[in-house]
């Protein structure tokens, strides 16, 4: 059993929730620090549906070149675009699934302009302070109907562990998505108990059933639009998509500026020699696009 996992505060969904038309940055900030977890409903509201329309076409795309991915051990299948496979069920209708669309800041103008929306930089900059810049190029998730994959409780500091606090996630809706279409799941607090240990599982690295369940977890349905903000080390993840249609997620991730990965990868066995690699790291780390405040010289950080 996970130690500190009963001292976890149970709370409801109303706890955490905040409106885009009326911000209180102090409760933001107050929610953050307890709770490792919270929701903007109607923040993305203005991108939401033409992010939706530009997942949907690289999706299709992506689906045309099958036959072309290649195979990534330990991985998936990368098709020509940038979208990533992985395994489908027995019972699906194809032998893979979408899982990582090819969809990023730079592929969808909407999404970029989305990710620098002044509003999500005010929230981010109460949470990281004034220099923050985009971690990566975003990331577009797409669960398929009547079946689209589960993924498994996590935290994202097991894929990408950093020197500070790490990443700010906003995973937001690009449509209406309850329960029955895999809304998202938090463990609110789980923050506070550090960098867990993970196994491999169908859809990468997740936590292991015999110490956490959905149970232990909270479901934060939402519409179009909406936006949840969570700490990378909240434990997050969610179940299959029941519904006749697909359930896309638009992610940014933001941090201090001068941050970086320490240990990364996508598997266990790339974690381990990760951390054989953690003196070479600061160096190895690249800069991202500065969205707030300025960047102080740092000699052992290339600004290539």
């Amino acid at each position: 059993m996970v130690a500190n996992k009963t001292t976890l505060p149970r709370i409801n969904v109303a706890d955490i929730e905040h409106h885009v038309d009326s911000l209180d940055f102090s409760k933001i900030a107050r929610d953050w620090e307890q709770f490792g977890a919270f929701v903007v409903r109607g923040l993305m509201c203005p991108y939401a549906e033409q992010i939706r329309e530009d997942i949907d076409a690289i999706t299709e795309e992506a689906i045309s070149q099958l036959d072309d991915a290649e195979h990534v051990e330990g991985i998936g299948w990368n098709t020509p675009n940038k979208t990533l496979f992985i395994s489908a069920p027995p019972t699906y209708v194809r032998d893979k699934q979408v899982m990582v669309v090819g969809c990023n800041y730079r592929t969808s103008a909407a999404f970029f302009a989305s990710a620098c929306d002044d509003t999500i930089l005010s929230i981010v900059t109460t949470l990281l302070g004034e220099n923050v810049e985009l971690y990566q190029e975003g990331q577009c998730l797409v669960k398929e109907p009547v079946g689209g994959h589960p993924k498994k409780l996590h935290q994202d500091s097991s894929y990408f562990q950093h020197k500070y606090d790490g990443p700010v996630a906003a995973l937001c809706y690009a449509v209406d998505t309850d329960a029955q279409k895999g809304a998202l799941y938090v463990v609110p607090g789980s923050h506070k108990l550090g960098v867990l240990e993970h196994i491999d599982t169908v859809s990468h690295l997740g936590l292991d059933d015999a110490d956490w369940s959905w149970d232990d977890a909270l479901q934060i349905t939402g519409r179009a639009g909406d936006a949840i903000f969570f700490h990378v080390d909240t434990i997050h993840g969610s179940q299959e998509n029941y519904s006749d249609s697909r359930r896309p997620v638009f992610i940014h991730r933001y941090r201090r500026a001068d941050d970086y990965v320490v240990i990364g990868g996508s598997t266990t066995k790339a974690r381990r020699e990760a951390e054989q690699n953690i003196a070479q790291a600061k160096k190895d780390n690249q800069l991202g696009l500065l969205v707030r405040g300025r960047r102080a010289y740092d000699a052992d950080r290339s600004t290539a």
